[in-house]
């Protein structure tokens, strides 16, 4: 019975640790670009419709 035991233990230990971690697969990360803002022409056309009613309405002293 321990010539039949001890073989199959030694088997089953190196057979589990050759198994242990499954295979290992590298996935690259995508490149993420950075998005460019879609506000950058809100500020100037705001700015320049407050000159232009500034302007406009003005000062009827």
């Amino acid at each position: 019975m321990k010539k039949f035991l001890a073989p199959m233990l030694a088997a089953t230990m190196i057979s589990s640790a050759a198994f242990a971690g499954g295979p290992i697969i590298v996935e690259e990360e995508p490149v993420v670009e950075a998005a460019s803002p879609r506000s950058g022409w809100i500020v100037p056309v705001v700015v320049g419709l407050v000159l232009i009613c500034a302007i406009a309405c003005g000062n009827d002293d």
